[in-house]
């Protein structure tokens, strides 16, 4: 199946592939995905996690193989079905599921966000969900899901503790992240970093409301020195906001960073034509750090 579908620079518009797991239908963003290809024996990696079936190497590289249906607490996945292998947070992984139903093009403002009955802050698996005709299909968070599985694939937030002693810093930053557990974890690692003075926004249009409403009331300055944005947001994503800021007059010399799983070759691409002034890979926090001082002095 072709998952190369090129969407314009900026657009708010997504891909999602949506697959099945029995009569449960779910969604990936078609960015994360490398290729899809029919189930292959695995072999087995002893004590690993119970969602991890094996590894197996396709084209001469390692993949891990993750039953998503085990992960879903649905339970086990038989010989048959498919592989949808994926690359994010510079991570090759495969994930298993029964069957593929297809491509659909839609709007982030077409993504409903999960509420707090749905997605707590640590235990939530759903990015977002959205209505196909007569069915709803749950968009889900895999970062979570192999982060559960695997820690160290998350935040590297111990990289914080490594960095020297710092003076505290009330520079103004924004950060536009809809994970509750990421949004939580990057505001506390800049606490730590110094920087204190940081509005926190759940997607893409709170914070540019956020940033038009301090440029209305002429506190810019006091309000807004950096954006720090994700890709993958509902109402409004990273790029459709870069791209917001970067074509006011009045805006674009605000450094704008973006921190995402999604940053692979094409994203940076992506990025950079949109006029992001950085992008590095979410479990990558120091660098992030390293980055907003950089920035800053200038």
């Amino acid at each position: 199946m072709d998952t190369k579908i090129l969407l314009e620079n900026g657009t708010n518009e997504l891909e999602i592939l949506e697959f099945r797991i029995g009569d449960n239908s779910y969604g990936i963003n078609v960015a994360k995905i490398r290729e899809i290809i029919p189930y292959q024996a695995v072999t087995p990696v002893p004590n690993s996690h119970p969602s991890i079936e094996g590894i197996f190497m396709p084209r001469e590289t390692m993949i891990t193989a993750i039953s998503l249906k085990n992960a879903l607490q649905l339970g086990d996945s038989d010989a048959s079905g498919l592989f949808i292998i994926t690359n994010f947070n510079k991570l090759d992984v495969a994930f298993h599921v029964d069957k593929v139903m297809g491509i659909h093009r839609v709007s982030w403002v077409d993504i409903i966000k999960p509420d707090a009955t749905i997605n707590s802050e640590t235990d939530g698996i759903s990015t977002g969900v959205v209505k196909f005709d007569d069915r709803l299909v749950i968009i889900l968070d895999f970062e979570k899901i192999v982060a559960d599985i695997s820690p160290e694939t998350g935040l590297k937030v111990q990289d914080i503790d490594a960095l020297p002693e710092r003076q505290r810093s009330d520079i103004p930053i924004v950060i536009a992240e809809d994970s509750h557990l990421l949004n939580k974890l990057i505001n506390d690692s800049l606490s730590k970093a110094g920087y204190i003075n940081v509005k926190r926004n759940e997607d893409g249009l709170e914070a540019w409301e956020y940033i038009t409403k301090a440029l209305e009331e002429d506190k810019l300055e006091e309000r807004v020195r950096l954006v720090i944005t994700d890709i993958e947001m509902p109402r409004m994503d990273g790029h459709r906001l870069i791209k917001m800021i970067k074509s006011d007059e009045r805006l674009k010399d605000i450094p704008v960073v973006v921190f995402s799983s999604l940053v692979n070759e094409e994203m940076r691409i992506k990025g950079e034509q949109l006029g992001a002034d950085a992008q590095l890979s979410k479990p990558e926090i120091g660098n992030l750090v390293k980055e907003i001082d950089r920035l800053l002095s200038k």
